[in-house]
């Protein structure tokens, strides 16, 4: 199922290649991942049922969380789907949206339903299952989060035409901002929760005095059964200016590298000084939305000028020196 050359070490150095940061978060998941098919393989070896970790992930909107799923799932090549919690918790019908959600997976897996079973599925904005603060608790949202666990703790499902698709071996990864959270974690905390002592290693007890623990998400709001099937919990911390202009530069597929290859291909050099990605780096940054604004930025800026190229044959490269300044196109 996972080639036995893989290492959590080497996914990770693969996830380097494509999301830019969030360094722990990046090991947490891929020993998430690795331990998950490890076990499945020991579970179809011994004919032994072995509990499976889904996972949680908790960070600001824009991260990369979506991304780093989506990567991790093309490196381990298996299906993968992304559902959103809020739409869920808006339709009377949560069921036939869960099965929608693993109908999409076996349509990934080429409609193969074992291999469909081994995929992964991304729910993100679980966050928005709680109830407002102060209110009672949102009866859609707890219906949903008794709908999922039902299937995240694995289950057969029937799909349309008939299948059945078991859930057991279907690794679920749950995302969300969870804004406020940091407050509840504050108080539940701050007091000591693990004291140091001579000769104990400060790193191992700062690590754990700042770990989200499942107390802390059942008092912002979701069920302990539920949060009781997200055993692993990863942090994605918000994004400096300095890693916004990384993932508009670095990453194998990153934008420039995109609109470069678009450009080559016309027989153009496109050249944009640094300068410019952090000027769209600093807009992002006021933004607040993470990296989610840097594309368009970045269209925006290259839109008039790839409308020109092709009507230009003499052009042979384009250099951009500032976001506010004209583009230089030369023909040498």
């Amino acid at each position: 199922m996972l080639d036995k050359a893989i290492k959590p070490s080497s996914i990770v150095r693969y996830l380097d290649d494509y999301v830019v940061g969030q360094d722990a978060a990046k090991k947490t998941l891929a020993v998430a991942v690795y331990s998950h098919y490890r076990k499945i393989e020991q579970a179809q070896a011994l004919r032994v049922e072995i509990a499976k970790s889904n996972v949680m992930l908790i960070g600001p909107s824009g991260t990369g969380k979506t991304l780093m799923c989506e990567t991790l799932s093309k490196f381990v090549d298996v299906p993968f789907v992304t559902a959103d919690a809020t739409s869920l918790a808006q339709t009377r019908y949560v069921n036939e949206e869960i099965e929608a959600i693993l109908q999409r997976l076996v349509d990934k897996a080429g409609f193969d339903v074992a291999v469909a079973q081994n995929g992964i599925v991304f729910i993100d904005e679980i966050d928005k299952l709680k109830a407002p603060h102060g209110q009672p608790r949102s009866i859609s949202g707890e219906s949903v989060q008794h709908a999922l666990l039902k299937i995240m703790e694995g289950s057969p499902v029937k799909l349309e035409g008939g299948q059945y698709l078991d859930t057991s071996n279907i690794l679920f990864i749950c995302g969300g901002a969870f804004v406020g959270l940091d407050e509840i974690m504050s108080k539940t905390h701050g007091y000591g929760f693990i004291s140091t002592s001579t000769g104990d290693n400060q790193a191992i007890l700062d690590r754990l005095n700042t770990r989200v623990k499942p107390t802390d998400l059942f008092e912002y709001g979701l069920i302990p059964e539920f949060t009781g099937r997200l055993p692993i919990i990863a942090t994605f911390h918000d994004l400096t200016r300095a890693m916004l202009v990384s993932i508009l530069t670095e990453p194998r597929n990153s934008i420039y590298n995109q609109f470069r290859e678009i450009f080559r291909n016309e027989g153009v050099e496109l050249e944009i000084e640094r300068k410019v990605f952090e000027q769209i780096a600093e807009i992002a940054f006021e933004y607040k939305t993470g990296a989610r604004s840097l594309r368009g930025i970045f269209e925006e800026l290259i839109t008039p000028i790839l409308y020109q190229v092709p009507d230009r044959p003499e052009v042979r490269k384009v250099a951009i020196a500032s976001l506010f300044t004209e583009p230089v196109f030369s023909s040498a």
